[in-house]
């Protein structure tokens, strides 16, 4: 059963959670010149998206009945919960033919429980696809999005997914993005802590940390991250965070708990996991995660 759609053949869209990423990435959308309705917990996050084109909805329910597919993008597995199952929520509509899209990082386990009952409950199919490249690549388009779910949901999602992304690509049955997106958080959560040590020996040994990712260009060393993240700590550049200490903590915490369930030796993950932790109590769960350069910091005086 074909989703809601609009006069030129293209379905109409919904978006909610307005945050760091969902912001600019429904701004691709309308950029693209997509129907899309938004919703979101602050409704004036939306305002500048309503300027923009966008339809704002009061509830989530709203957005589930004028949209064929709906987007998500929220901070975790209990405001995934809420806005699905919640009152006025998703589940709230006749959901056949209906298709969620949810970028949000989740635990496995939870993408797949929720997927399950939405389905059994309205007939509501579900594509886990958590996404990685930061604000930055949600500005950009540059995302990669790596996704769990049914074949033919995943085509009938890539022509509008790839409106925010560079990379859409499925990984398996639901769940199976979200597992993805573990293992890039390993590979991104220990790149940052190791950076922040790299960055940290070459300003205590004298050497202008700045300078770092032009000299090891293009060697072993080498990396996206390392372009990104350093001059950053170097310089104290932490606004707009590229991604919240709470949020790199929750999916590190998360590898350790399917690592666990698994037989999975995580010691390198476990360990960045310990620091992140720290790096909360010290400069607070909404810093940018960067911030975990500052760990090391020698005390004045």
């Amino acid at each position: 059963m074909a989703g809601v759609g609009g006069t030129d053949g293209r379905e109409k869209l919904g978006y909610l959670g307005l945050g760091m990423m969902g912001l600019p990435m429904t701004r691709r959308l309308l950029d693209a010149g997509h129907d899309v309705t938004v919703w979101n917990r602050s409704a004036s996050k939306a305002a500048g998206l309503v300027e923009a084109g966008a339809k704002p909805a009061a509830t989530p329910r709203d957005v589930a009945a004028g949209a064929g597919i709906l987007f998500m993008c929220l901070t975790d597995a209990a405001a995934v919960e809420e806005v699905v199952f919640g009152p006025d929520g998703l589940a709230a509509v006749k959901g056949a033919g209906k298709l969620v899209v949810d970028f949000s990082s989740i635990h496995p386990d939870a993408a797949r429980s929720i997927a399950a009952r939405l389905k059994a409950a309205t007939g509501m199919a579900w594509i886990d696809a958590p996404v990685s490249g930061g604000t930055k690549g949600a500005e950009e388009g540059s995302l990669a999005v790596m996704a769990g779910g049914d074949a033919a949901d995943i085509e009938r999602a890539r022509p509008y997914v790839l409106a925010m992304a560079k990379r859409f690509t499925h990984m398996g049955p639901t769940g199976a993005g979200q597992t993805t997106k573990l293992c890039n958080q390993v590979i991104v959560g220990c790149a940052m802590a190791v950076l922040a040590e790299a960055t940290r020996l070459a300003s205590n040994a004298g050497i202008d940390a700045v300078r770092l990712p032009e000299a090891l260009a293009g060697g072993f060393a080498d990396s996206i991250p390392l372009q990104l993240f350093v001059p950053r700590m170097a310089q104290g550049i932490h606004s707009p965070p590229l991604g919240h200490i709470a949020t790199m903590l929750k999916d590190l915490d998360t590898v350790v708990d399917v690592a666990h369930d698994t037989s999975t030796p995580v010691p390198m993950a476990a360990l960045a996991a310990q620091l992140f932790r720290l790096a909360k109590s010290a400069r607070g769960a909404d810093a940018d995660a960067l911030e975990i350069y500052k760990l090391s910091e020698k005390r004045k005086g």
